[in-house]
């Protein structure tokens, strides 16, 4: 079978030589014929010798925040038509400051996008992103266009800060994605700079639909309720895969497709709404609820930070709604007033069985929230219930009654 060598590139800790290895072999793969997989450790490299299909560019993990990463084969002509695409929508070339792990899609994009623009990549201080290392680095950046990319959890710390947002203002354009940015964090970010909220994920490429609209090149259509991406952005498959997963891949009108998991659908000027992950619906009690809509009322309360909901298993009720909650430093938590919220907003259904507060929410290397390590925190907090679990579930039986079972 004919193939190209697949060339895995260990990227140092050091954020600067990272960033300079990544730079070399991004602009060797453009040029040569071979493809590359950015890796951390020489171990993940040993795992990657081989060959991949001819035209790869470069295969990427997605990030795991679900579940088990998944290695994706991404053609050469798929990073040149992402990248081109991306900076004719946001006005043209730019230098970039860097601020997630250039191992996953979003951070070797901003690399790749660079490559094909010319320009220069500003890494951060240290592999660690905070307030003071984002202004320092925004600090050391050149003049003209100037662009950076970030995850919500980052968008949040750099508003808390005063020489954060100031620095944030001096960026053309500031690009949001990896997870639903919140209606309040979204207004203030406005308030300080031109803001681009992205969607997109490994298997298309990264971001390919900015503010509700799609790149150039790229396709958008929702299947019994799923967003389908096609196009000459999304990726060729899964390395190895075989099944279901592999089958989410398909060609349709000569046309890449990618069936994600998420759904979603169009509002009324024609931009596309993403509704959450179709697996994120809780059933309890025979109705189905949006965790990501329980997610979006979470993050309406002025004190509360972050804040993670899911489904747990329930003997009685199939399921029962969850929710991981963060509040902003120096605040006062109510826990009822959340459950309030929550009934009056979205109905007895979606009342909250469970609430467990914290300091802080689990990240993964790229920033995004570690959904697997939440859902293991609260489980272990349910089970830690014990002794109260019938007396809980007889409140909820009270609850449910007054309210009515379906919410109405």
């Amino acid at each position: 079978m004919s193939g190209i060598p697949l060339r895995p590139v260990v990227l140092p800790e050091d954020p600067a030589r990272a960033v300079d290895v990544l730079l070399r072999s991004t602009e060797d793969m453009y040029d040569g014929g071979h493809a590359i997989a950015p890796v951390t450790s020489a171990a993940q490299a040993r795992d990657l010798a081989g060959t991949v299909p001819d035209g790869t560019g470069v295969v990427l993990s997605t990030s795991g925040s679900t579940g088990v990463p998944k290695r994706t084969v991404i053609p050469r002509s798929a990073l040149l038509a992402s990248c081109s695409a991306s900076l004719n929508r946001l006005g043209g070339d730019g230098s970039w400051l860097l601020c997630l792990p250039a191992g996953f899609v979003a951070g070797f994009q901003v690399v790749s996008r660079a490559v094909i623009g010319g320009a220069r990549v500003t890494p951060l201080d240290s592999g660690r992103f905070d307030a003071a290392g984002f202004a320092a680095a925004a600090r050391r950046m050149g003049s003209g266009r100037r662009y950076t990319a970030l995850v919500p959890t980052q968008v949040k710390r750099l508003l808390a800060d005063a020489d954060a947002r100031a620095a944030l203002a001096d960026f053309d354009k500031v690009l949001v994605g990896g997870a639903p940015l919140d209606h309040d964090t979204a207004a203030r970010l406005r308030e300080v700079t031109d803001v681009v909220v992205t969607y997109g994920m490994t298997e298309t490429g990264g971001g390919c639909v900015y503010d509700g609209q799609p790149l150039d090149g790229v396709r958008v259509r929702i299947v019994d309720g799923i967003v389908h991406v096609g196009g000459d952005t999304v990726a060729s498959g899964y390395l190895g895969a075989v099944g279901e997963e592999s089958a989410r891949f398909y060609t349709d009108g000569g046309r890449r497709w990618f069936r994600t998991s998420d759904r979603g659908r169009w509002g009324g000027d024609g931009h596309l709404i993403p509704l959450g992950r179709a697996d994120d619906l809780i059933n309890t009690g025979g109705v189905k609820v949006s965790a990501e809509a329980v997610e979006r009322s979470l993050l309406g309360v002025d004190w509360v930070d972050s804040a993670v909901v899911m489904g747990l298993p329930d003997h009685e009720w199939g399921e029962i709604v969850c929710a991981y909650v963060v509040p902003r430093a120096g605040t006062t938590r109510h826990t009822e007033s959340l459950r309030d919220r929550i009934r009056g907003q979205l109905g007895g259904a979606a009342i909250l069985k469970k609430i467990v507060f914290s300091d802080d929410v689990p990240l993964l290397p790229n920033s995004k929230i570690d959904r697997s390590e939440v859902r293991e925190r609260l489980r272990a907090a349910v089970g830690s219930a014990g002794a109260r679990g019938s007396a809980h579930r007889s409140m909820c039986s009270r609850i449910h009654s007054r309210q009515g079972r379906h919410g109405s």
